[in-house]
């Protein structure tokens, strides 16, 4: 999939200089179900007309420019997913294209005519475009369905509307994913988004505290050693302790315990500048993955980590020895878990062979 940041000052096209896509328009936080049908009506009549599909999306989200801007933090949405794992499931989706605009002063501010004429036309070349059915776009939200519609009959593209898409008769949405995700039902959430709620990017260093706890002896570093991912956005939608699959490293997931969220017994004054951060333990590591691994250490690596069932939210521990308990509990509550999961799928295996 071809990314492009940002439109102004560039040539627009494929590498031939072909101008002309199939677009549609949104944020797609989560790419759920709603989206993904959405995104294989478009790649259809991409197809049919012969030019590439495109997705048009903003970073930052539109909501948490005009939060920021007017200095009310409570207005900016909770973040489904990361940039980098948006740009990988429309990849998935098979796009062909995906347009990065930032959401700045400037997108803000343009009218919904200009938006039309300088951004879909003139840097575009749109041959098709599709919309939600609340679609609006421009400053004060002016233009929508019927205007675009509109500018279309007369600048010879075609313009069409996907109305909601339901699961089980509940409308799919990012806010409804959201909702799933702040009240830990990952079950649902996977439902709405089609997959099991996951988190990727590069593992970085941390405070290396973990290893140092229940270690087996001074200086052994055995303890609870952690893969730790930043979450860029302030504003995760889940948090908590969560048991969880890691893939990326070993031939199969390494199931794991994790904290996404500030962790609040540590000092906010840490190596991570007190970002949200997931922090993976794993419960097994295979000693072949350490002679694997460049030192035996994952940094750099780009893993995948799928929260499956949430354990509770973020607790504060008054001292290290009670951090260590509680972690310990936490990886004892993640093991039944998985003891558990294993024992349904092993009764369903036997129902299904019977």
């Amino acid at each position: 999939m071809q990314i492009l940041r940002g439109l102004w000052n560039r040539p627009y096209g494929t590498p031939d200089g072909v101008r002309g896509c199939a677009l549609t328009i949104g944020n797609f936080d989560g790419v759920h179900r709603g989206h993904q049908a959405m995104l294989a009506l478009l790649r259809n009549e991409a197809r049919h007309r012969g030019v590439p599909s495109c997705v048009m999306t903003f970073e930052p989200h539109p909501r948490d420019y005009f939060a920021a801007r007017h200095r009310k933090p409570e207005l900016a949405p909770a973040r489904i997913a990361t940039l980098r794992d948006k740009l990988e499931e429309l990849q998935r989706c098979g796009v062909d294209r995906c347009v990065i605009l930032p959401f700045n002063e400037r997108l803000a501010s343009q009218t919904a005519a200009s938006f039309i004429e300088d951004t879909l036309v003139g840097a575009l070349g749109v041959r098709y475009v599709l919309v939600g059915d609340d679609f609006r776009f421009g400053a004060q939200r002016a233009g929508d369905y019927a205007m675009l519609d509109a500018a279309g009959a007369r600048q010879g593209f075609d313009v069409a509307r996907m109305q909601s898409y339901e699961v089980h008769g509940l409308r799919v949405s990012s806010s409804a994913v959201r909702e799933a995700l702040a009240e830990g039902r990952l079950d649902d959430a996977a439902a709405l988004l089609g997959r099991p709620y996951a988190i990727s990017g590069h593992v970085v260093h941390g405070r290396q505290l973990g290893r140092a706890l229940a270690e087996s002896a001074p200086g052994r570093h055995d303890g609870f050693r952690t893969l730790n991912l930043r979450f860029a956005h302030w504003k995760p939608a889940a948090s908590g302790i969560f048991a969880v699959l890691v893939h990326g490293l070993w031939d199969e997931p390494l199931r794991g315990v994790a904290n996404l969220g500030v962790r609040p017994s540590l000092d906010p004054n840490d190596v991570n500048g007190g970002r949200v951060l997931l922090e993976t333990h794993c419960l097994d590591w295979p000693a072949a993955l350490s002679q694997r691994l460049p030192g035996g250490e994952a940094y750099g690596k780009i893993v995948r980590v799928e929260l499956l069932h949430k354990l509770h939210d973020e607790l504060k521990y008054d001292s290290l020895d009670a951090l260590t308990q509680g972690i310990a509990k936490d990886v004892a509550d993640a093991r039944a878990f998985f003891e558990a999961m294993h024992g349904r799928t092993h009764r369903q295996t036997t129902r299904d062979r019977i």
